[in-house]
């Protein structure tokens, strides 16, 4: 019969096993990096579930749901708070795990800095402001001629308008000169679609973009701003 050292006993018997202990660290890493950006957590997983229900709905019931959720003229005008909230939580055009990506790269770092109340208010507000501007221009739009009257009843739900207003704000937590470039880069990227579509959802975005930027009196007293990064302590750090 094959005799086991004693040392592999005793660790056996006594010793904690490695890889429980690293699955344990690993979770509780997990839970920080979750409770550190409740609110972006919590609102992932609303758009989760929606954008299942959105799956099982042919595309005739599918319409009729969103449209009764869509933050265009008819329903601004008749139930502004509802459809305000609910546009909000489905998704218009791309799949929930390329949300998820950007989640993460935009709005969890900008709860952990701002805080969840302060983040909250600056989405919101790009997102209700961005949302009646678009629509203004819209309705400007009709009564010129320059559009349908059936436009009153345009679909338009989603989460980019308070996407773009977080993207902006988050100018202000950058040193310059790097500032400087992405707030450059972000008013180009959203303000380049007006040089050839002007639908209103490109007002829209633009819009939200430039309310985020006004959003600056929410970030006083948070972190000071992150130094620019240098290339020979960037490359150390890598290494």
């Amino acid at each position: 019969m094959r005799r086991w050292p004693r040392f592999t006993v005793f660790r056996a018997r006594f010793l904690p096993h490695p890889r429980p202990r690293a699955l344990r660290r690993a979770a509780g890493r997990l839970r920080t990096y979750l409770r550190r950006a409740p609110g972006t957590f919590v609102w992932l997983t609303v758009l989760l579930v929606t954008s299942v229900i959105m799956h099982r709905f042919t595309p005739a019931v599918l319409t009729h749901v969103l449209q009764h959720r869509s933050t265009n003229i008819h329903n601004l005008v008749h139930s502004p708070v509802r459809v305000l909230l609910t546009s909000a939580l489905w998704l218009d055009g791309g799949g929930w795990p390329l949300y998820f990506v950007v989640y993460n790269l935009v709005h969890v770092p900008a709860e952990r800095w701002l805080g969840t109340g302060r983040w909250l208010a600056v989405l919101a507000t790009a997102h209700i402001g961005a949302t009646y501007l678009s629509e203004a221009a819209l309705a400007l739009a009709i009564r010129t001629g320059a559009a349908p009257r059936s436009a009153v009843n345009t679909l338009d739900v989603g989460v980019s308008y308070a996407l773009a207003g977080v993207i902006a704000v988050l100018t202000y937590r950058l040193a310059a000169p790097w500032s400087y470039v992405y707030v450059l880069g972000v008013l180009v990227f959203h303000g380049a679609p007006l040089l050839t579509g002007r639908t209103f959802t490109d007002i829209g975005h633009l819009a939200s973009v430039l309310i985020g930027l006004a959003c600056y009196p929410l970030v006083r007293g948070r972190p000071d701003p992150a130094p620019p990064p240098r290339p020979a302590q960037a490359l150390h750090d890598a290494v």
